[in-house]
């Protein structure tokens, strides 16, 4: 793989992350004017309407672990299913084919040639160094839901994993439970506070939201400090490796998911809506 192939490969990333919006920052915060961008490329989560799926995006077991997000799927039936309005189902329908066409066009081939010029244990620490930066997003909604020691331990694993991970490339922490929470975004904060889905929405370049989680993902931008890197070319670089570098560990996964199911943007819609209903609940 020569340079000029991975300087391909890393455009490719930049113009996505151009495109959706990186130039403010990634994963869950940052500036207002900026469109919203979920953490998860519009790939991974899809599930039949008689499934439950749990995937758990937090950083693996040891310093340089894989950090592929675990997905359990119980085929038992489910005795309710929880359920959000889709009043726009034309136009979520239209983007989620334009979404899939962006996967497998651009993105898949991007992640696959990375995928190949670095080697896991980098990759891994490349993603282990984006979550730890991005605690301040988890303390502050931690704090926001009465979740005290929560929010300690939120602040506990990020000094850990800064100073004894080499400033987050290495998860130490993940070897102690009480260091790991669940993750706290402002969607799940505004849900506890009781404001309700309002509808479900399918972004382009972005993936699944609904109205609520869409002004969660909004607020939680400001407290993602990628947002506030200068000049703008060098946000937008960062947000788009990140992007490339979390898909690097999921390719496949949303075309097994994709071939499971009758109806691929029901299956995917569902997912996301019972996903984050168990997110809530924790």
């Amino acid at each position: 793989m020569n340079h000029r192939y991975f300087s391909a490969v890393i455009t490719i990333a930049a113009i996505y992350g151009l495109l959706a919006g990186c130039a403010a920052g990634r994963r869950n915060a940052l500036e207002p004017a900026v469109p919203l961008l979920l953490k998860k490329p519009p790939v991974l989560l899809a599930a039949n309407t008689n499934t439950n799926l749990i995937a758990q995006n937090e950083p693996g077991d040891d310093d340089f672990s894989l950090l592929e997000d675990d997905l359990a799927w119980d085929d038992s039936e489910t005795e309710e299913i929880y359920a959000v309005a889709d009043p726009l189902e034309k136009w979520n329908r239209a983007m989620f084919v334009f979404n899939d066409k962006l996967y497998f066009w651009m993105m898949k081939p991007a992640a696959q040639g990375y995928r190949f010029v670095v080697p896991p244990p980098a990759r891994s620490g490349v993603k282990n160094f984006f979550f730890n930066a991005s605690a301040p997003i988890r303390v502050v909604n931690n704090i926001l839901q009465g979740k005290g020691h929560a929010a300690e331990a939120e602040v506990a694993r990020f000094l850990y994993n800064a100073t004894l991970g080499l400033l987050g490339f290495g998860n130490p922490a993940a070897k102690h439970p009480e260091l790991n929470p669940p993750v706290e975004d402002l969607g799940q904060t505004l849900a506890k506070y009781g404001f309700i889905d309002g509808f479900f929405i399918m972004w382009p370049f972005l993936g699944p939201s609904t109205l609520r989680d869409s002004a969660g993902t909004f607020g939680d931008r400001f407290l993602n400090p990628f947002g506030y890197v200068e000049p703008v070319e060098a946000s937008l670089a960062i947000g788009a490796y990140d992007v490339l570098n979390d898909l690097s560990f999921r390719i496949g996964d949303y075309e097994s998911l994709k071939q499971a199911a009758l109806d691929p943007y029901e299956a995917y819609r569902n997912g996301y809506i019972q996903l984050r209903q168990l997110k809530i609940k924790q």
